[in-house]
């Protein structure tokens, strides 16, 4: 019998009412704005940033009416529907209440807040408001994610017994930067293992057992961490992530009856690998991604997504609940407290020279 894998549900683009959406922020969000305007109706009308010579610059580059300084005035826009923040972690908390008191749903980067409690006070707020808050992990609305989901909901893989994925990109030590800065959120686990936790999380659910080791800077910077999380139902997930290794960036999901191998990276369009059936009688199919679409198009899968919440009436993704994200962050919390108060110190100098 050949294997036969199943095909994405996708929402059309075009079946999606369109929003004028407002970006805050220039680096991610300036990704944001070509994926959505290159794949999707969904167009960027507004964008804020502190730079105004940076901001300008990408507003004209991308065909966007108007530009702010003043991120509160880009909220209060009456020609904004929706509202995308890509700033720095710690401020993502405060722009996301202020977005939703304004009655705009709001997809905030990942992470939505720097602690499992400022993201519930985020979750909260939508609630009692009835807006869209949703955290923008875009790795949910990728195609191949719906056909993972499609397989584990079928039972193809049997029980699913443990989930092996990493993040790790090596970035230069510099003490100024946002991913070595504490005041900046940095570290490896909010930016790059915040992936590799999220799909442990959405394969096996919340973890009973968190058990980390790693390394952290002097001033409380998370360098490198490596993380066990296990389930009363008898399953558990290896994760890594690091900003001074560079890892594979690769994924499985293996269970009593088969496996699925994501290609690196793998949380970007890629392509996976499923294996079923015992030694000497297995059989194997591969899901591949178009060709067509470039590495960043999971915005374009995310922004219609969410516009179809809104539309909806959704206050949160059905894919990315509420719940789990604090969840998520709350393993996070635990990790990161592990690490501060037994990680071995990070070395990061000795990365920084070359040494």
């Amino acid at each position: 019998m050949t294997l036969i894998l199943p095909s994405p549900r996708l929402i059309d683009p075009a079946a999606v009412p369109p929003l004028r959406w407002g970006v805050i922020g220039t680096g991610i969000g300036a990704r944001f704005v070509g994926s959505v305007h290159g794949h999707t109706p969904q167009r960027v009308v507004a964008i804020a940033a502190r730079d105004a010579a940076k901001t300008a610059a990408v507003a004209g580059r991308h065909g966007i009416d108007r530009w702010y300084t003043d991120t509160s005035a880009l909220i209060a826009d009456p020609g904004v529907d929706a509202v995308y923040i890509s700033t720095p972690h710690p401020l993502h908390r405060d722009f996301a209440l202020e977005a939703i008191a304004a009655g705009k749903p709001v997809l905030v980067e990942k992470p939505i807040a720097m602690t499992a409690t400022a993201a519930r006070e985020i979750a909260d707020a939508a609630r009692a408001a009835g807006v869209l808050a949703m955290e923008a992990m875009w790795t949910r609305y990728l195609p191949q994610t719906d056909v993972l989901r499609q397989i584990l909901a079928d039972g193809l893989l049997g029980d699913v017994r443990l989930v092996r994925a990493d993040f790790g990109p090596l970035i230069p030590y510099d003490p100024g930067s946002r991913l070595w800065n504490p005041a900046l959120g940095g570290g490896g686990l909010l930016d790059a293992g915040i992936y590799p936790i999220a799909l442990a999380s959405m394969v096996l659910g919340t973890p009973s057992g968190v058990v980390a080791a790693g390394t952290v800077t002097p001033d409380g910077v998370d360098a490198t961490a490596n993380i066990l999380l296990t389930s009363e139902a008898d399953s558990a997930a290896l994760l890594s992530t690091s900003l001074v290794t560079s890892l594979p960036a690769t994924a499985d999901v293996a269970g009593s009856a088969g496996r699925v191998a994501f290609a690196s990276p793998w949380f970007t369009p890629t392509e996976m690998t499923v294996v079923v059936g015992p030694w000497g009688a297995q059989e194997t199919a591969t899901w591949r991604h178009p060709s067509v679409d470039g590495p960043t198009d999971g915005y374009a899968y995310q922004a219609t997504a969410f516009a179809s919440y809104v539309a909806e009436g959704w206050v949160e993704s059905p894919l990315h609940t509420h719940d789990e994200t604090v969840s998520i962050l709350a393993t996070i919390d635990e990790v990161r407290g592990q690490l501060r108060r037994s990680a071995r110190p990070a070395f990061v100098h000795n990365h920084r020279q070359g040494g």
